[in-house]
């Protein structure tokens, strides 16, 4: 049986609100939790209109006030964005009020663009300090920190689970090398996949605590009750993410989008959701299959990128009913 969870961007639909949105993934957390998902998490992004889980943190705590017990968590927070105290004691108040079902994962990107990283008033340095930053804030999360008089309160001896994100080499041999499980990101950078499990396989450190490699990797679900319908489903995704290549607040007609998907630009939009399951929930249980059977993955980490919040609920479910 496939072990399914879910990467919930908290997406605001062109017709919806942020607190419709905000709702929408309450929904979805809830259906997830009733139909067996292990574990749902929220991706730190800014300056994004289209997604409402900036505030990373603050969405996980209300969504495990609506929830009993699903796990939680950030996939990922990024780390050089804040200090690994602050990071510390959120995760550790989340784990404090929610015992048990706290995730953190961890990414070195900034998660926005080159001008809101200054406004963030993040040092654009900062990345290179990652695999320190992460020891920092394990050990604050532990019994014994690494800065002399100062904890994290709550935080401390906490052990919330950390997870290393990435999409590249970089994390697999440094989640490999610290004996953290490896979560990549090929539901939108699938290019080095294969490359980057087989090296964290074959360079992980095992230790008490963690000793065997864990993989997780990331997959597109469009599922519908018909085949047209997830295709129909597939073309509206595509087009609203033509956004991602136009300057922010650009308005453009399904026409003009599908003009852009033909071209090279649009390459890149096609490019990103390789790894795309669509159809009925069976389908996409049979496509989910051979991608474990492909990567040999623990664990694989759903988004189901639908047009709607009830679209996202759907597909949410009948891949459920299918594979769970």
């Amino acid at each position: 049986m496939l072990r399914l969870s879910i990467l919930d961007l908290a997406t605001v639909g062109p017709e919806e609100s942020y607190a419709e949105a905000l709702a929408g993934s309450v929904a979805l957390a809830q259906a997830a939790e009733e139909a067996g998902y292990t574990r749902i998490w929220y991706a730190e992004h800014h300056n994004h209109a289209s997604i409402a889980s900036s505030a990373t943190a603050v969405l996980i705590a209300h969504v495990a006030s609506a929830t009993e017990s699903i796990r939680l968590g950030a996939g990922g927070i990024m780390l050089p964005n804040h200090s690994p105290l602050v990071i510390a004691e959120q995760f550790g108040t989340l784990e404090t009020l929610h015992p048990g079902r706290i995730d953190l994962g961890l990414g070195r990107a900034p998660g926005t663009d080159t001008t809101t990283v200054r406004a963030l008033r993040r040092d654009l340095g900062a990345a290179a300090n990652f695999p320190d930053d992460v020891l920092e804030l394990q050990a604050y999360l532990g019994n014994e920190t690494r800065v002399p008089g100062v904890n994290a309160y709550p935080g401390m001896g906490t052990n919330v689970p950390l997870y290393i994100l990435g999409s590249s080499l970089f994390g697999a041999k440094l989640a490999a090398a610290l004996s953290l499980p490896y979560a990549f990101a090929s539901h939108f950078a699938p290019n080095a996949l294969q490359q980057a499990i087989a090296a964290y396989r074959s360079e992980f450190v095992p230790t008490q605590r963690q000793p065997e490699p864990y993989v997780i990797a990331g997959a597109n679900v469009i599922a519908a009750d018909s085949e047209e319908e997830a295709q129909e489903e597939l073309t509206r995704v595509k087009r609203s993410r033509v956004s991602l290549i136009l300057k922010p607040g650009t308005t453009y007609t399904d026409e003009q989008a599908d003009f852009l998907l033909a071209s090279p630009q649009g390459h890149h939009i096609q490019q990103m959701m390789t790894y795309t399951a669509v159809g009925t929930g069976e389908e996409a249980k049979d496509y989910l299959e051979g991608f474990a059977k492909e990567t040999g993955a623990d664990e694989i980490m759903v988004t189901h990128p639908g047009s709607t919040a009830e679209n996202r609920i759907r597909s949410a479910t009948l891949l459920a009913q299918a594979a769970l």
